[in-house]
Parts: structure tokens; sequence; C-alpha cells
């Protein structure tokens, strides 16, 4: 009797077991494009968030659409549950946004990339106005656009990430405006294009890139929320941040001496 009550003890736990791990597994975006180290970053550090809160968990990537407002509204669905992206009003009214800046405000901090013979054309840019006689390009859903166009600038939306890049190589574009933790790693990939960074100019605005969690993930948020906090307090965030960024960071062509084009976020 005690050994068939031990069996059927053991047959619960296992039940109880497949079940809690079923309800684990977090569909998270990926999207369909090439991936940097900044994706593998936002992944480790995700896995390690999960890990420090306790919250067991598989970690499965779904290949989504490009357009990123589509992918944030899927995540009302139950195909998503987790997407990385820049906050919004939007956005923040479709997921819970874990108000946490993941890439440390380095996300508004940006550097202009250009055709290498256009470098004369930004030598003597030193205000917002004079930036705007200029094109730029963003993506047609990406925050940044709103906020490039909120400030007078000339930017032109397109849905063709790759495209982008190379409507600016080819200098049909006069510059695109990439973060100070993506630029490095998207020169290397696009080193046939003819692109450099403009030496003399950044522009910058306050602005988060959040972990954003499905509505019905309440407990999914919390977890997440708690871990990143503990990486904070214990200083492995900063480790994690550095570990991939910091030499990116130091390697661009910025001193004091640099002009910074300071814009307003009012979505911010």
């Amino acid at each position: 009797m005690l050994c068939l009550r031990v069996i059927v003890i053991m047959v619960s736990f296992a039940l109880f077991s497949v079940h809690s791990y079923a309800t684990n597994i977090i569909n998270i975006a990926q999207e369909q494009r090439v991936q940097y180290k900044r994706d593998e970053y936002l992944l480790t550090l995700l896995e390690k968030a999960l890990a420090e809160a306790k919250y067991s968990a598989e970690i499965n990537q779904v290949l989504i659409h490009p357009h990123q407002q589509r992918t944030l509204i899927a995540l009302d669905t139950k195909n998503l549950d987790l997407f990385w992206s820049m906050n919004s009003p939007e956005r923040e009214s479709l997921a819970i946004a874990i108000k946490i800046p993941l890439y440390k405000g380095f996300i508004g901090k940006r550097a202009l990339l250009t055709k290498k013979r256009n470098l004369e054309r930004f030598k003597q840019i030193k205000t917002v106005e004079q930036l705007a006689k200029l094109s730029s390009v963003q993506g047609h859903d990406w925050p940044d656009t709103k906020i490039l166009a909120h400030n007078g600038l000339n930017v032109r939306p397109l849905a063709n990430y790759q495209a982008m890049f190379m409507l600016t190589g080819k200098g049909r574009i006069d510059y695109f405006p990439r973060s100070f933790i993506e630029v490095g790693s998207e020169l290397k990939a696009n080193e046939q294009s003819d692109l450099v960074i403009v030496p003399n100019l950044f522009i910058s605005y306050p602005t988060g890139f959040y972990y954003f969690v499905s509505k019905s993930k309440p407990e999914l948020a919390a977890a997440v929320q708690r871990g990143l906090t503990a990486m904070i307090n214990n200083g492995e965030f900063d480790a994690l941040f550095n570990q991939y960024f910091a030499d990116d960071i130091a390697a661009l062509p910025y001193n004091s001496k640099v002009q910074e084009i300071k814009l307003d976020n009012p979505f911010y």
C-alpha cells in the first residue's frame, strides 16, 4: 500500500512538473534580418534575469514580420510573449513595459552614417536647423522617425531595413542615424557600402529600450523586472553591458570637442 502511495505521489509530481514546464515556455520575437551582437546581448540578459528571479523557462524564438508595430500587436495573441523595443506611448499601451533601459540610454545617442565622399557636407553643421537641410532615413514605424520629424529634421520613412544602408551608401540619402551600440557592428556587416561615421557630429535624445511583455503574462513581467533589478544591484547588469559594448563605444571617433545636437523627445 505504501509502495502504491509513493508511485501515485511520484506520478502526480511528474505531471505537475510537466505542466509547470509547459506554462513557462516563453515565445520571443526575432526579426527577420541579420542578427547582431546586440540581439545576443538582449537574449543573454533575459536568460540571466530569469535565472536570477528563479523563473524556470524555456525561451523559444519566433520569426516575426519586420514591421515592429504589428509585432507588438501580436503580443495580444498567444503567439508571442515578449519583445524588445524602443519605448513609445503606443507600444506601452499594447504591452507591459519593463521600464529598465536595457542599453543604459545609449540607444538615444546616434552616430550619423553617410557616404564617404559626403563627409564635407557635415563639417560646418552645429545646429538642428543646419542639419535639417540634409536628408535622413529611419524605419517607417520606428519611434525615432517621429522624434526626428518632431525636431524639424528631414526624415524619409522606409520599411526595408537593408535598403536604408543601401540608399545612404549610394548617396541618395545624406545620413542614417544609428545608435552607439549598433553602429560598429552594422558598419562591419555593410563594409562594402562605402559608409562611414560622421566624426565631428552626433545627435542625441532621451529614450528607453525596454522588454515588453504580453498583458496576459503579468507573472513573467514581474519575474523579468525582479531579475533585472537584482542584476543591477549585484553589478551583473553593468558587467554584461560592458562585455558587449564598452569597446565599441570607446572606438567611436568622439571626444569632448565633438558637436552634440540634442533633440527633444515628447514621446518619452
